[in-house]
């Protein structure tokens, strides 16, 4: 069987110089960081206090047991064959993750045409914003006696999914009556949390209401499309062991010593030397594909919550051999690289620009499929391109994209599928998984919180006036007002 591969040529000297890309010399002094970096991690993923402590716990995902997998599996093909739609309430990875998967691994245009769904329900996403037109246009369309709601919260306080339960809830329960709570489940904290004490209120009152799967310890939501994405994966008709066996063969790649044989330890240190040495603070992630748009939107978060620090990592170790990890108050670094989603071929004609001729502060990567489900072939009469197959256009677009840019030395790099299967792309998510972790080791980060997120939601909270908020944060928002001067504003 053809693996995924990384073909990192063009982030090498030979290809765009030594000013913008990476020497072997460079490479060799990277060696020992390197080791480092996998075997703290790989001692940290052997302890499951760590895991948990430390939320790796996602290193275990695609391992789980073959019973739980049915389990889910019996969930999501009842929910499939009852209801003609599901929507799914989540924000962040609790969104990101589903939407990768349901773009990469349903046919294009699934909700449009019933011939591609083949019987099982049309998919939404909500929770995920707080327009107003999004929600009110899809409940004022779909009938309530169709509909399943699947929320997907670990406290269940998040804003936006809080909000958006609350109003699907309320239009279930005037369209089908008292036991509207039958057509909702819970994927959440298995302990605590508003949204698991919501689970066992209503369980109380009927066992069939707020059915619930849990999210779980250790697992932070952008590395948990192994956990909580599964059900999903279930209802759209996709086996979660599919996708989970490409995962625990891309993790055996993945833990390998030698960095020559280690692909997501070669991703992250080649980026961290670009990063550091070269300046190349812009991560372009760009698929060749329309189906793997939503997985580099998916991958922007990952980066970008992952590694976007304002503090290092203080390692505190304790004669038990577990660690706690808190931030150094007296390193402000300030790193991350910057993450655009983008894709090919269309934003060749808008980004693209930028990326040739623009600052040459960006690594682009792209995602390339070499064997494509579908065959289109341009009929016979159009010139030079007579007969090619869509397929063999798009690869020589992305090669093409490739050459423009070495040829102004600008760095990127190739992941390539074989082809879109879910066996694949399970290894391409534990693939940047696995990089991500490893360049916050690089970097001395914690890669599995998200400090930054919290600022934003607690002034949301202090502004609703939420009850129970923090004291120091009250006083935090009430120093740092920032009042509107009505000249600055035309």
């Amino acid at each position: 069987m053809k693996k995924i591969s990384f073909d990192f040529n063009n982030m090498m000297s030979h290809t765009v110089g030594g000013e913008h890309g990476v020497t072997e010399a460079e490479l060799r002094l990277m060696a020992e960081p390197a080791r480092k970096a996998r075997e703290h991690l790989t001692k940290l993923m052997k302890d499951a206090r760590n895991r948990t402590a430390l939320e790796l716990e996602w290193t275990r995902l695609p391992y789980q047991k073959k019973s739980e997998l049915a389990r889910i599996w019996k969930l999501g093909r009842e929910i499939s064959k009852k209801y003609k739609n599901v929507i799914f309430l989540g924000i962040g990875g609790s969104y990101l993750g589903l939407k990768a998967a349901q773009d990469a691994l349903c046919p294009p245009y699934y909700n449009d045409f019933e011939k591609l769904r083949r019987g099982k329900p049309k998919i939404f996403f909500e929770g995920n914003n707080l327009d107003p037109d999004t929600i009110g246009n899809l409940l004022a369309n779909l009938k309530p006696k169709e509909t399943f709601v699947v929320v997907i919260s670990k406290s269940g306080e998040t804003t936006e999914t809080k909000v958006a339960l609350a109003v699907v809830s309320n239009w279930l329960k005037k369209g089908v009556g008292s036991k509207y709570g039958r057509q909702i489940l819970a994927i959440t904290d298995p302990k605590s949390g508003s949204l698991r004490k919501r689970v066992e209120k209503e369980q109380v009152k009927d066992k069939l209401s707020f059915r619930s799967l849990p999210l779980e310890r250790g697992v932070g939501g952008r590395y948990s499309e192994f956990n909580m994405g599964l059900l999903h994966l279930a209802i759209i008709g996709i086996r979660p062991d599919q996708v989970l066996s490409g995962a625990r063969q891309m993790a055996v790649r993945c833990m390998k010593p030698k960095l020559s044989a280690n692909p997501a330890l070669m991703y992250a240190v080649l980026h961290t030397v670009l990063y550091l040495k070269k300046d190349k603070g812009i991560a372009i992630m760009m698929p060749f594909s329309e189906t793997l748009k939503a997985t580099g939107d998916w991958y922007a978060q990952l980066l970008a919550e992952s590694l976007g620090k304002k503090f290092s990592r203080k390692v505190i170790s304790h004669p038990d051999r577990t660690e706690k990890w808190e931030n150094d108050q007296q390193q402000i670094v300030h790193t991350g690289r910057t993450p655009v989603a983008t894709r090919g071929t269309n934003d060749l004609h808008s980004i693209h620009q930028n990326n040739v001729e623009g600052e040459n502060n960006k690594v682009v990567t792209f995602l390339r499929i070499d064997k494509f489900a579908g065959r289109v072939r341009v009929p016979s009469g159009n010139g030079f391109v007579s007969g090619k197959e869509y397929g063999e256009l798009i690869k020589l677009a992305q090669e093409a994209t490739a050459w423009s840019l070495a040829r102004e030395n600008r760095a990127s790099c190739v992941v390539s599928l074989p082809e879109l299967t879910p066996y694949n792309w399970g290894a391409l998510l534990f693939f940047f998984e696995m990089a991500t972790a490893y360049e916050g080791e690089l970097l001395n980060v914690n890669a599995f919180n998200q400090p930054g997120v919290e600022s934003y939601k607690n002034y949301m909270y202090y502004k609703l006036r939420k009850p129970g908020l923090a004291a120091d944060i009250e006083k935090e928002i009430k120093t740092h007002s920032f009042p509107k001067k009505k000249k600055y504003i035309l």
